[in-house]
């Protein structure tokens, strides 16, 4: 057995990594050596590790956890497949994040902060028929979509004609298991079983239009955000979107969107 194991020095040329990464591996247990002499605390490794070992240095090169890395290991082909494919699953998650970073920040080094008119006004009260939905900030689109797929259907089975554009309803701080809601206003005035009501109250409120891809909708908050606070207002939740021209309408670079804010007079 002896005669077999290699030198932890003769394993990292067979591997083409070096020493000081397998001796990290072996301090975080993703690869121990198969023996440790008692001695003089030399590593020897069987050949076969070889394997692992490079496998460990192809996932840390993308960025994997150790835990994952560990956990992909120690599975089964199938489990380990499943692994892999969620990390998958999540490095394109960041990818897209990072694309709509690099857009914006494309928009801003041509032309600067956007601007937006933002005006002050009286909004009507308005009672919708909704669907709600728990998400974090990062799947907003995907679950305002999920929320049209569920709310169209039972309007359409209902008979109950609505009055566009569709509206979303966020609170204020974006956060992760955030309340959202999908809503339309009908021309009933009330939405089949199924269906929440939501009275939204009339009053003083901010707003501007934002033309473009939802990507760029910080963008149009931004400006909101800064011109309620300006004026020494408070904003109230929840915020209002309203879709005027959809992805179904036009293409991204169309699309209109509605951004209504409530707002307070400052008390201070």
């Amino acid at each position: 057995m002896q005669d077999e194991l290699l030198t932890i020095g003769r394993f990292a040329r067979l591997c083409r990594l070096s020493v000081k990464q397998l001796r990290h591996y072996d301090e975080t247990g993703l690869l121990a050596p198969v023996r440790v002499d008692a001695g003089s605390g030399y590593r020897y490794y069987a050949p076969e590790q070889a394997r692992d070992a490079l496998t460990i240095a192809l996932l840390r090169e993308m960025d994997l956890p150790l835990a994952v890395i560990a956990r992909t290991l120690a599975a089964e082909p199938e489990s380990r497949a499943q692994i892999l494919r969620a990390e998958r699953d999540r490095l394109a998650e960041r990818i897209s994040r990072d694309q709509t970073r690099l857009e914006m920040l494309e928009r801003l080094a041509e032309g600067g902060l956007p601007g937006y008119e933002v005006t002050i006004g009286r909004e009507r009260e308005r009672r919708l028929s909704v669907v709600r939905a728990d998400c974090s900030p990062a799947g907003i689109g995907e679950k305002v979509e999920e929320c049209v797929g569920r709310l169209l259907p039972v309007l359409g089975k209902a008979g109950i004609a609505w009055e566009p554009p569709l509206w979303a309803l966020y609170p204020l701080d974006l956060e992760e298991g955030m309340e959202i809601a999908v809503g339309v206003q009908t021309l009933e005035g009330q939405g089949p079983p199924g269906l929440r009501l939501e009275a939204l109250p009339g009053g003083l409120a901010a707003e501007t239009v934002h033309i473009g891809p939802y990507t760029q909708l910080p963008l149009a908050y931004n400006a909101l955000f800064a011109a309620i606070h300006e004026r020494g207002l408070r904003p109230q939740a929840p915020v209002r979107e309203a879709y005027l021209v959809g992805p179904t309408e036009a293409p991204q670079e169309e699309l209109m969107t509605r951004l209504i804010i409530p707002v307070q007079e400052s008390m201070a």
